[in-house]
């Protein structure tokens, strides 16, 4: 029998079938959102339901990437205060995870222990390749409407952070709840931290843990891709067909440039037929199903530690 630590899981299902609906009877001229250029509204749309994470305009990027080169750990150890200089680059770890499992006051919305056990164990297996492990140091239950529905940048996920937020620069915050907003997550960036750190930490939908029931977005991989996103990373889609490594886009050199989100698993697809390589949908910094997403590169991997280096690190 399963151990029942909080009341058993809201049935919140994304319907893929509406979606694709909506999708089919938006605008389908293109436009740009938050700096990416979108097919057409309907694909906007059924991105609102993947992540609120916001991306990071071109100059943002190139300030960020600036910084992370000239400090790495040298840096978070200098703003902790005197001690020794820890190394120029770390590039393994075990993260402190403190979930923070948000219901609504009748009790809807909680979570089984199994399950977050389970999302922990996705989270090692998903970034096992990188080094980088993930142990749950505590859990906590907090009933209160306005923040069980949450939503980017509003006063609730504000009052709720403020609030819940356990550990400094390197702990990882997971906050669960049945959010608002259609979305499965978002999540804020370790250059995020030293400006506000009550905010830092990664937001889910309650289905989308594994054995959820956001199908097809309930094995785990939402809160693999937030994290990315918490460890530095950006979208694969991020600058369209006009990115690159080195100053645009998602700033990775091995994730090929991807004109606009992919959405099931779309075998082949190739948004970007002037450059090289296929999209890479199988990368979890996409918008495809959590059965599609199996990987990080090795390239997002130094991303990772640099950005963790940079802003996370305290020795």
């Amino acid at each position: 029998m399963k151990k029942l630590l909080l009341p058993t899981l809201a049935a919140l299902a994304l319907c893929a079938g509406a979606l694709g609906v909506i999708a089919a009877q938006a605008d389908q001229r293109p436009f740009v959102m938050n700096g990416h250029a979108f097919v057409n509204q309907g694909e906007f749309i059924a991105a609102g339901h993947r992540c609120g994470t916001p991306h990071h305009d071109d100059e943002r990027v190139s300030v960020i990437d600036k910084y992370m080169l000239a400090n790495r750990g040298g840096a978070a150890q200098s703003r902790k205060g005197g001690g020794t200089l820890p190394p120029p680059q770390v590039t393994s770890g075990t993260i402190d995870v403190y979930v923070h499992v948000i219901t609504a006051s009748n009790g809807t919305g909680g979570v089984m222990a199994d399950a977050i056990a389970n999302q922990i164990t996705v989270l090692n297996n998903a970034y096992a390749s990188t080094g980088w492990g993930f142990r749950l140091a505590a859990t906590d239950l907090t009933s209160n409407d306005a923040w069980y529905t949450m939503a980017p940048g509003t006063t609730a996920e504000r009052d709720a952070k403020q609030a819940l937020r356990r550990g400094g620069a390197a702990a990882l915050n997971i906050y669960i709840a049945g959010i608002g907003g259609g979305l499965l997550g978002w999540a804020t960036f370790p250059s995020d931290y030293v400006a506000n750190p009550s905010m830092d930490g990664v937001v889910i939908l309650n289905a989308s843990l594994p054995g959820g029931a956001a199908v097809p977005y309930n094995l785990g991989a939402t809160a693999t891709h937030e994290v990315g996103h918490w460890m530095g990373l950006y979208h694969t889609f991020q600058g369209g067909c006009a990115r690159n490594a080195s100053s645009a886009g998602d700033l990775v050199a091995d994730t090929p440039a991807e004109r606009s989100p992919a959405f099931g698993c779309p075998t082949g697809r190739d948004s970007c037929t002037a450059l090289p390589g296929l999209d890479p949908i199988t990368n979890f910094m996409d918008y495809t199903d959590d059965a599609c997403m199996n990987q990080f590169t090795a390239a997002q991997d130094t991303r990772m530690d640099s950005a963790f280096s940079a802003y996370r690190y305290l020795k």
